[in-house]
């Protein structure tokens, strides 16, 4: 469990070092890899988003009481 953790960390922190070279004009490769993680981002971001919304909904919490 400890070696998955750790490798999705490198991934990310990679990832993230490649967003920041790419803004600065690496290489090719590094841009494809930046596009990638701030793909992944945006979809992380919009399932995490739907989720919240959906338990908002189910909660049944009055809003404007």
């Amino acid at each position: 469990m400890t070696v998955l953790v750790l490798g999705v960390l490198v991934l990310a922190v990679g990832g993230c070092v490649c967003v920041v070279w790419a803004d600065r004009g690496g290489p090719r490769w590094v841009r494809a890899v930046a596009s990638a993680t701030l793909s992944v981002g945006d979809v992380l971001r919009y399932l995490h988003k739907n989720r919240r919304r959906g338990g908002s909904n189910r909660s049944g919490g009055g809003d404007g009481d």
